[in-house]
């Protein structure tokens, strides 16, 4: 009963959350300096086409009933007709996320498979060369800037050693992980020394602890002891950062999309916005808050099954 009523108060605090993503999503575009008519005409630009661009976006309206029309359509899946695209937004939108997900789901392995071995044995092997190493080589990867990185990485890979694709996303499950190895490799970089540091802390702090002393004692292998008690309790402050940041990461592959030019929703966000193109600006802005939002939901659900104390808190 405890853990439905969690589940039943963390959805309810996702609605002024959703509420105030509409509202900073809707009036934020709108602050932008300049006048959308003309960058959406260019060489075509008149009067009367500014004003009919102005009426097809509503923008000749108060603030206020722009903001309500924009919920009414919202309610009913509507995020408007694109004006470069000439379809409606979602519609584009809709084409251009499987490259998205594939890559932010991509690099959330690749770090994983990174991050796990790693910090255990950083921590078992505390102050060591390979512990030292480990985090010599996560902080210069955390502290590369991702659109630095992937050239870095396009340069070797791609250009002097033709080992993967420079760019694209490939036509099938197998070319997909080749065209998208390099930009989940860049994420996953970054992403992993946090998840490192993490687990080699929690790591070293469970060794520390009496239980684990304890077990030993009772003359259970090391290899027990590292499996059921150690790693079991270790990996719960894992799984926070790790949904944390995995909800932060989506943000960050509209940079790598633009550099390996993978035509994702963060590409065509960068390609809309210079063009101002408004319904695709709103709509990807939304598609990014609402898997933000529904990371950090299911990363409470995990933490909650792997932790009991926190439904009973």
């Amino acid at each position: 009963m405890a853990r439905y009523r969690f589940i039943g108060r963390r959805v309810l605090q996702l609605i002024p959350v959703l509420f105030g993503i509409t509202v900073v999503t809707f009036f934020l575009l709108r602050l932008i300096p300049g006048d959308p008519a003309l960058q959406i005409l260019g060489q075509h630009y008149t009067k009367a086409g500014a004003v009919e661009v102005r009426h097809a976006l509503g923008l000749d309206r108060p603030l206020w009933q722009q903001y309500v029309l924009f919920v009414q359509h919202l309610f009913q899946g509507n995020l408007g007709e694109s004006i470069t695209f000439k379809q409606s937004a979602r519609s584009v939108i809709t084409e251009r996320l499987p490259p998205t997900l594939f890559l932010v789901a991509y690099a959330a392995t690749v770090a994983t498979v990174v991050s796990i071995p790693t910090g255990v044995v950083s921590a078992l092997r505390r102050s060591g060369v390979f512990d030292q190493t480990a985090r010599v080589t996560t902080l210069v990867g955390f502290a590369m800037p991702p659109f630095w990185l992937g050239i870095i990485l396009i340069l070797i890979f791609s250009i002097h050693l033709h080992v993967f694709p420079v760019n694209g996303y490939g036509n099938s499950f197998t070319a997909h992980l080749d065209h998208l190895f390099l930009p989940s490799l860049t994420i996953a970089l970054g992403f992993s020394t946090i998840l490192i540091r993490t687990l080699r802390s929690s790591t070293l702090a469970v060794l520390a602890s009496d239980y684990v002393d304890t077990a030993r004692v009772k003359g259970i292998s090391r290899l027990a002891v590292l499996r059921k008690h150690v790693l079991r309790n270790a990996i719960v402050s894992v799984v926070v950062v790790f949904g944390i940041n995995l909800a932060y990461l989506i943000s960050g592959t509209v940079i790598v999309e633009t550099v390996f030019g993978i035509p994702g929703v963060g590409s065509l966000l960068i390609d809309s916005v210079s063009t101002r193109d408004y319904p695709v600006v709103q709509g990807v802005t939304l598609v990014f808050a609402v898997l933000v939002v529904a990371i950090n939901l299911l990363t409470d659900l995990v933490h909650a099954s792997l932790d009991p104390r926190v439904v009973l808190e």
